[in-house]
């Protein structure tokens, strides 16, 4: 499964929108699900709440059971928006599981900027990525001048922007399968491993 997470609280979003398309592009090699910030109306994250409430108990159990994600923002003032922060910050309480927050979680990363510069958003979001000990994908796609590559109704103009948001999707099911394939291999060769000091113990 890949999940999506994103967009803004505009009913128009360019980054919901580039999200929707990276999605498309993972369809083809894995199940996907989109959580949309407009529509999940997370709560603010607080430390000292020690239940989440139950648009954050979904989106937390949902991005720990991922194979791999897609995390997509607009650039506000030259970061990521107060939105997808807070959806972040909910994700702390992944830290007391085992293994912790998104241990090996292959991340894609996506911003969508009204000007020419978009990097800024992904940086930010690459630092979270290894602040919740996930794996950033290094293939990003920085939408610049992002009202110019969709129409209002989230429609794609661009054809080379739609062409990197679908390889994006693709990556991150390519590279969330040579993870479980490695996680595989690993468990097997403990599981000899374990067989093996069994059968000299005996």
């Amino acid at each position: 499964m890949i999940v999506g997470l994103g967009g803004s609280l505009a009913r128009s979003s360019t980054s919901r929108a580039a999200l929707e398309r990276a999605l498309e592009g993972a369809a083809a090699g894995a199940e996907t699900r989109l959580f949309d910030l407009r529509e999940l109306d997370l709560s603010m994250y607080d430390p000292d709440e020690d239940e989440p409430g139950e648009a954050a108990a979904e989106l937390i159990e949902s991005c720990y059971a991922a194979d791999g994600l897609i995390w997509s923002s607009p650039l506000y003032q030259g970061t990521i928006s107060g939105a997808l922060k807070n959806a972040l910050d909910w994700l702390h309480v992944l830290g007391r599981r085992d293994p912790p927050y998104l241990h090996d979680k292959v991340i894609g990363l996506i911003s969508a900027a009204g000007g020419t510069q978009g990097l800024q958003a992904i940086n930010t979001m690459e630092f979270a990525v290894r602040a919740l000990r996930g794996w950033a994908v290094p293939y990003v796609v920085p939408v610049a001048s992002a009202a110019r590559v969709f129409d209002a109704s989230g429609a794609i103009k661009d054809e080379s922007v739609e062409a990197q948001l679908s390889m994006l999707g693709a990556e991150v099911v390519r590279i969330a399968e040579l993870f479980a394939q490695d996680r595989t291999v690993h468990r097997q060769h403990e599981c000899a491993q374990a067989a093996q000091a069994v059968a000299a113990a005996g």
